[in-house]
């Protein structure tokens, strides 16, 4: 069990940490004809948008109410309302999600109550969902912020159901956690259809993030699930959680349409994608697609090729709590040691992370525990790169934000292809950093002493004799 602790720095020197209220805007991203809306100063928008728009190198929507200081003293109402009637005029969004940010929650703004206010004023919104998130940006992480976004949007946007009525039994419910690209979302829809069934997935951001070129401009999210959709996702069989941040947004859709969940902590390596696998073919009745089966030969295979490499290697991850159990807990079972643990929030699932401690810290702490701890390898978002060039160690670039290289919405982990796909890279990084970094030069030769004793003892022993 890994002992968590919080660094005890007045302030983060190099964040690994990204805000609530972005994780909050990235869920709204995941459903169709949505534009988010933070309200708060222009510059929360601002810094999350430009994140967006490096991490993924597409046109990212995103709104703000745009408060000033006087505003934010008398409190946010009049932006609000302002905001939502220019955005629901000139861009007709079928859906406006509103995240809190860090400003207007120490004001105290009652968001729902301006939200009502705004709806008795102005009935042609009446018909319009608006759906807000107390997402406040000096407490919690990014995907507690996804997190909070899912659950909510279940609360007001899923129809209830009786708990008697019929299911469609080809119908699941599919809650991903943030740390999935919308490479891994497609990934798994194509997984679930060969086992005959019908995925929602909520957020859906392979949708709307995954770089394809729609036919015309749209100044709202270009796809994603619908709200039509999601007020009928009570009538799914099952609902599918992966990763623990999704847990409650699966209590609530249990609570509120009675279709039962199975979470599924991580879905990166070969023991998680078997009990995956076997369940889809439960629910389904189906047998395994004989396809499935080769695949799990390949990732057996490649697991063999490369524990030769991956093996014994000391890593440092500095990663969102989800991220960073599934990759740590891939990787041990690898072979890899994690000697250093760095995540952005709380979270049950760090006490199971398999390293020794784990520290609730910046990018700072983790480029002094990898220092300390002689680490080989250093994994984590683009932010992190500086360190690994300063420790002269391999790095891989994983998480949010990925701005320093091209095609992160596809990167996939997930399933048994994405699992060896990831070996395959991180296999590779090893490689690549002995050959260049730690091959025989001219300053590492040994001596002609040293080479003597070393290989042929034997000589020794005779120039001995010889000078005796």
């Amino acid at each position: 069990m890994a002992i968590v602790t919080a660094s005890k720095k007045a302030c983060s020197v190099n964040p690994l940490k990204m805000s609530q209220p972005i994780g909050g805007s990235f869920a709204f991203m995941g459903l169709r004809g949505a534009m988010p809306l933070l309200h708060g100063p222009q510059g929360c928008a601002s810094f999350g948008l430009t994140l967006f728009v490096r991490h993924f190198n597409e046109a990212v929507p995103m709104q703000t109410t745009a408060m000033s200081e006087v505003a934010t003293v008398l409190g946010g109402h009049e932006n609000l309302e302002q905001a939502i009637l220019n955005i629901y005029n000139r861009v007709k969004p079928e859906i406006i999600g509103i995240n809190s940010t860090g400003v207007t929650e120490t004001n105290g703004d009652d968001v729902e109550a301006f939200i009502r206010l705004i709806r008795q004023k102005h009935p042609q919104l009446e018909k319009l969902p608006l759906v807000y998130v107390s997402t406040p940006d000096f407490k919690d992480a990014f995907q507690d912020g996804w997190g909070k976004t899912v659950a909510r949007m279940i609360e007001v946007l899923v129809a209830p159901v009786d708990a008697v009525r019929s299911r469609d039994g080809s119908r699941v419910n599919v809650l991903p956690g943030c740390h999935l690209t919308p490479g891994d979302l497609d990934e798994l829809r194509t997984i679930f259809e060969d086992f005959g069934l019908k995925p929602s997935f909520l957020p859906d951001v392979a949708g709307s993030l995954d770089g394809h070129i729609p036919d015309q401009f749209t100044p709202t999210t270009i796809g994603g699930i619908g709200v039509d959709e999601i007020a009928t996702m009570g009538q799914a069989a099952w609902t599918i959680a992966i990763g623990a941040q999704m847990r409650r947004a699966a209590e609530i859709m249990q609570a509120r349409t009675g279709t039962p969940f199975r979470l599924f902590e991580r879905l990166c390596g070969l023991i998680p994608n078997d009990e995956f696998i076997a369940f889809l073919s439960e629910i389904s009745g189906q047998s395994v697609p004989s396809k499935y089966r080769r695949q799990r030969g390949q990732l057996a295979d490649a697991m063999l090729d490369a524990h030769f490499h991956i093996g014994g290697r000391k890593l440092a991850i500095g990663a969102e709590p989800d991220l960073l159990f599934d990759l740590s807990s891939f990787l041990h079972e690898m072979g890899a040691q994690v000697t250093a643990a760095v995540t952005t929030t709380n979270s049950p699932v760090l006490q199971r992370v398999r390293t020794e401690d784990v520290l609730i810290g910046d990018l700072e702490d983790l480029e002094e525990l990898a220092r300390s701890r002689d680490c080989d390898l250093l994994m984590s978002h683009s932010h992190g790169r500086q360190a690994a060039s300063r420790l002269n160690v391999p790095f891989l670039r994983v998480g949010f934000p990925m701005f320093d290289r091209l095609g992160a919405a596809h990167l996939t982990t997930v399933g048994y292809r994405g699992t060896r796909d990831l070996i395959f890279d991180i296999a590779n990084l090893i490689i690549t950093d002995r050959e260049t970094n730690h091959g025989p030069t001219p300053d590492t030769w040994p001596s002609a002493a040293v080479s003597c004793r070393s290989i042929r003892p034997s000589c020794i022993e005779q120039g001995e004799k010889k000078h005796g």
